[in-house]
C-alpha cells in the first residue's frame, strides 16, 4: 500500500525507470536491493512497481521496441495540478515532452525537462501517492540535479515549485539545497565542464544500502558497472554505478546509519 498522505508540491515522490528488457532488469534489482514486484498500471505499456517489505519504492517500465531513448532513472516531483504545473514549466523555459496524461486510477503525470535539458517527472497523486518508505536499504533516499551551474536553473525550480534555494557559500563548490517549509528535499550541484557529455544535465537518484563496498561489487557481478568506486562523502559512503542497460544511480550508506 502507498502512503495515504498527499505530498507537498515539489517534494520528490517517486522514481521510475524505462528499459528495453523488463525481466532482466527486474532480476538485477531483485538481486541488488531485494525488491519484489507487482504489475501495473499498464496504460503506458508493461510496467511493474518495486516493493520492499510490501511497500512501494520505485517503478520500472518497458520501452516500445522502436523507442531508442536514454535509459535513466527519472525523479518525479509532486504537484496538486499536473496541467497547471506543465503550463508553468513551459512559461519558465522548460519543455513538456509527455502529457499531462492519466495513469489509470493511480494519478496524472507529466514528463518534462528543465532549461538545462535535465529530464524529470511531475506526479499528481490519486490512488498512488508515491514512494511509501525511505531510509531502509533498497529505498531511494535523495535526489540531486547535476547541472552546469546552479544559479539560473535554481530560479527555474523556484518559480515552478516554490522552493527556497539555499546556496552553499564556497569558492570552489557550486551547490544549493532545495527546501520546502524549511525542510531540505533535494539538491542542485553545478559541476561545469565535468558534466558527462553523453548525458548532459540530469537528476541523480541515491539508493540506500547497508554496505556500499559490498553493493558495488554486487553491481559488477550482476552485469552492471562501477563508474566511480566507493568513497567517503558528506552524505556518507558513496559509489556511482550503472545497471546492465546503463541507467546510472548512486549507492549510499548514509552517515549515521
Amino acid at each position: 500500500m502507498t502512503e495515504a498522505t498527499r505530498r507537498t508540491p515539489g517534494t520528490p515522490c517517486w522514481v521510475s525507470l524505462m528499459v528495453h528488457g523488463l525481466e532482466p532488469t527486474r532480476e538485477f534489482y531483485n538481486a541488488l536491493f531485494d525488491w519484489d514486484f507487482v504489475p501495473g498500471p499498464q496504460q503506458l505499456g508493461p510496467y511493474v512497481r518495486a516493493l520492499l517489505d510490501g511497500r512501494e519504492v520505485a517503478g520500472i517500465g518497458q520501452l516500445p521496441p522502436d523507442r531508442n531513448l536514454p535509459i535513466a532513472w527519472t525523479t518525479y516531483l509532486a504537484t496538486d495540478d499536473a496541467d497547471e504545473t506543465a503550463e508553468t514549466i513551459r512559461c519558465c523555459g522548460g519543455t513538456v515532452a509527455v502529457g499531462p496524461l492519466d495513469a489509470g486510477e493511480a494519478g496524472r503525470l507529466v514528463i518534462c525537462s528543465d532549461p538545462s535539458g535535465a529530464v524529470f517527472g511531475v506526479w499528481e497523486a490519486e490512488a498512488h501517492h508515491g514512494t511509501a518508505t525511505a531510509g531502509p536499504p533498497g529505498t531511494p533516499v535523495w535526489n540531486e540535479l547535476l547541472t552546469y551551474e546552479t544559479s539560473s536553473v535554481g530560479k527555474f525550480y523556484r518559480s515552478v515549485f516554490g522552493y527556497e534555494v539555499e546556496p552553499v557559500v564556497s569558492a570552489d563548490l557550486d551547490y544549493a539545497t532545495l527546501h520546502l517549509g524549511g525542510r531540505p528535499v533535494a539538491s542542485l550541484h553545478g559541476v561545469g565542464n565535468e558534466l558527462p557529455r553523453d548525458r548532459g544535465a540530469h537528476w541523480m537518484t541515491y539508493f540506500e544500502v547497508a554496505d556500499t563496498d559490498r553493493a558495488a561489487l554486487l553491481v559488477a557481478e550482476l552485469g552492471g558497472q562501477v563508474l566511480r568506486p566507493p568513497r567517503e562523502g558528506t552524505a556518507g559512503r558513496l559509489a556511482l554505478v550503472a545497471d546492465p542497460e546503463g541507467a546510472v544511480f548512486t549507492l549510499v550508506r548514509s552517515t549515521g546509519r
